[in-house]
């Protein structure tokens, strides 16, 4: 079973990775207007990343979106 966390952040990563990273946000604001916390969110998010997996991910990203 998986705990709260771990459910969140598959959600998370559903979410962002059907919506890209504006859209994502945008719906997590409008769903949680005042209630999310975005700071402390934004401290948990890249915990399990390096700059190099970031790096990665980010040229991904950009070479998708140029073709």
């Amino acid at each position: 079973m998986k705990t709260d966390n771990e459910i969140i952040q598959a959600g998370f990563d559903s979410i962002f990775s059907n919506l890209g990273m504006v859209e994502a946000e945008r719906f997590i604001m409008l769903i949680k207007r005042d209630k999310f916390d975005y700071t402390k969110w934004q401290t948990q998010l890249w915990q399990q990343e390096t700059v190099e997996s970031l790096s990665a991910k980010a040229q991904l990203a950009w070479d998708k979106d140029i073709q």
